[in-house]
């Protein structure tokens, strides 16, 4: 590290926003498993609050010695379908709440894991607790879900889809006094990863160590004011500039990380490298689009701007460490970028556009608020929709769509925090409830015989 470096460093934390997103502990929680619900939130809530006592303190002391702020300290657990293998909707309910108690308790700011992967089919405990769903988000605080609906490799199971559908304007319902943010707290997959830091996405998986630390680093206004020095350049500076300020972002996460999960007594897990952005201007992936030159993002231009962003991203990332994994790219989120809102008002963004943009980018349809009244089957046709663009080009792509009760296309849903607002997107009018009807799977495309 020479000077100019460290100087760089210094006024990229204190002027670009740049920062740690996410300090996630992910614990395993394949020994909690009983028949017995009361045993089963007991040991939860016992090994979690073990586990992740130190965390928040650690993760600010840590923050503090670099000078650098740590926004969110997260836990992910693995799947909790598998922790009660004869559970009912009611059993899954206290596991929740067991989880959030548990978080509370720590000081942690979201646990993930309330989840189940239901590619290749499901069991019955596994379709309890996507019914459990609307009412453990609705009657928690810090808990996330996510179920995983697909894969490249074994399709498209379409009665999952079907039931997440009904999940969602179930979720709705219940947390209408407060624009239904439960459905803020809720990702449908397709590819999902073991690893990834960030909400409401994250589990742990069961290929992972019993206990470890993930970091999720994040920077769109430190690539913004990187850019600005290239205006007029050429594509190929341009992409240079990107991968060159992700490797530094990436050095600092793994460095800072590292601590953290040293003085945790935990096994470092894998670095995401994602470009999150918040509400805060300044901030914002959409403003690195516009930057790169297409105008307005949803403009013509901005898949195509977005591709190489996201391209970059990952070359600096990998060039700078081997323990990149997660998601690492760019991330669209509505409600959470300080851009994309401002396009999504004037009308400049559109859902089919966003659906284009995740074609080329992590991670999905994010934070997108629709009317409340919008069919369940409308939803199925979305997340489906979004997972067979992961299964064809074997990424990892979500849903993460909040249909708010009461409001309609001109209102505006505001959510709070990180998660931000955004005005009521409308969507088409069509009915494809013949096709959410129909079930069963969309098979895997021919390249999931791959070996």
């Amino acid at each position: 590290m020479n000077t100019s470096s460290i100087l760089e460093t210094i006024h990229m934390l204190e002027h670009e926003n740049l920062d740690i997103r996410t300090s996630t502990l992910g614990i395993s929680l394949l020994d909690c498993v009983s028949e017995d619900v009361d045993v089963v939130a007991e040991k939860v809530y016992k090994k979690v609050t073990t586990l992740g006592a130190d965390l928040v303190e650690t993760a600010d002391a840590v923050g503090a010695k670099y000078g650098v702020s740590i926004v969110n300290k997260r836990i992910s657990v693995t799947p909790v379908s598998l922790l009660l293998p004869h559970g009912t909707p009611e059993d899954f309910v206290k596991i929740a709440e067991a989880l959030d108690a548990a978080a509370i308790k720590i000081g942690v700011d979201f646990i993930g894991g309330f989840s189940a992967l239901v590619h290749h089919g499901m069991t019955e405990s596994e379709r309890h607790l996507i019914e459990a769903i609307p009412k453990a988000l609705s009657t928690t605080e810090k808990v996330c879900a996510s179920v995983n609906v697909g894969t490249s490799k074994s399709g498209l199971n379409m009665d999952a889809v079907r039931l997440m559908g009904d999940a969602i304007v179930k979720a709705s319902e219940l947390s209408k006094d407060a624009d239904s943010i439960a459905c803020a707290k809720l990702v449908v997959f397709a590819n999902a990863v073991e690893d990834n830091p960030f909400m409401a996405g994250a589990f742990h998986g069961v290929g992972l160590a019993d206990h470890v630390l993930h970091i999720g680093i994040s920077g769109p206004g430190v690539v913004k004011t990187a850019l600005e020095k290239y205006r007029g350049r050429p594509f190929e500076e341009v992409s240079q500039c990107i991968s060159e300020m992700t490797f530094k972002i990436t050095r600092m996460g793994e460095l800072v990380g590292r601590e953290i999960a040293e003085r945790l007594d935990a096994p470092f897990g894998s670095i995401d490298l994602s470009l999150a952005p918040t509400p805060a201007v300044g901030d914002s992936v959409a403003r690195i689009l516009e930057e790169i030159g297409i105008g307005t993002v949803g403009g013509h231009g901005t898949t195509a701007a977005l591709a190489m962003l996201n391209d970059a991203v990952k070359k600096g990332g990998i060039n700078a460490s081997s323990h990149v994994g997660g998601l690492s790219g760019a991330f669209i989120p509505v409600s959470e970028d300080e851009g994309m809102i401002a396009a999504a008002t004037t009308g400049s963004i559109a859902i089919d556009k966003l659906e284009a943009m995740t074609c080329v980018c992590s991670v999905g349809l994010d934070m997108i608020a629709i009317p409340g009244d919008t069919k369940p089957s409308t939803i199925t046709g979305m997340i489906a929709d979004e997972a067979m663009i992961g299964i064809v080009n074997s990424k990892t792509t979500a849903v993460r769509v909040i249909p708010v009760h009461g409001k309609g296309v001109g209102d505006k849903a505001v959510f709070g925090g990180l998660l931000g607002e955004t005005p009521i997107m409308p969507m088409h009018d069509n009915d494809c409830s013949l096709f959410a009807e129909r079930g069963g799977f969309i098979p895997a495309p021919i390249h999931s015989f791959k070996n």
